[in-house]
């Protein structure tokens, strides 16, 4: 683990237990598209602790390792880009249900969250920052979105927002009847 690993530890708790709370709502889906999102929401924060964990490949895979002439760099790059395809085309699928969600965050959130996400990649390249204290501003920026984000989906009613999908698309497949 990194220098930085004990400050970097919550925000890994957090990212578990987001993906938990995801995958709990896909299980609780009962409709194609809800379910397409909590979907694409657990393969997008796959992806991020991946990220997140970027010290594992040093600890479990040889330097030297290499499948079907590619080495592990390469391999972890293409899986990758095939989970962010594949939720992105899922995101796309269940864009009527993403845009109800979307719709309902309060705009002070999105406001927060760019913010942290500015103040995340100043410490990480140093800007304004000295470059070890920089790297504690990065960790502290990025705990504090994946608590935002917890919260989030913790406080997320579910039902509330299937039955509105539901009630949306039978009044569309009325009107495609007639």
């Amino acid at each position: 683990m990194s220098s930085d690993g004990i400050i970097e530890a919550p925000g890994i708790i957090l990212l578990f237990i987001c993906l938990l709370r995801c995958t709990q709502y896909f299980i609780k889906s009962h409709i194609k598209q809800v379910q397409a999102f909590w979907l694409a929401s657990v393969l997008i924060f796959v992806a991020v602790i991946r990220r997140e964990l970027n010290y594992l490949p040093d600890l479990l895979v040889p330097s030297d390792f290499s499948f079907l002439n590619q080495s592990y760099d390469w391999w972890e790059d293409s899986v990758l880009t095939v989970i962010y395809l594949v939720a992105l085309g899922l995101l796309a699928y269940s864009r009527h249900y993403l845009w109800a969600v979307l719709k309902n965050v309060p705009v002070s959130l999105y406001l927060i969250v760019t913010a942290l996400a500015i103040i995340q990649y100043m410490g990480e390249n140093a800007i304004i920052f000295p470059h070890t204290f920089g790297e504690v501003v990065e960790e502290l920026a990025e705990t504090v979105i994946y608590g935002i984000a917890l919260t989030y989906l913790w406080r997320f009613k579910l039902a509330d927002y299937e039955s509105c999908l539901a009630k949306k698309l039978n009044y569309e497949l009325k009107h495609a009847d007639n």
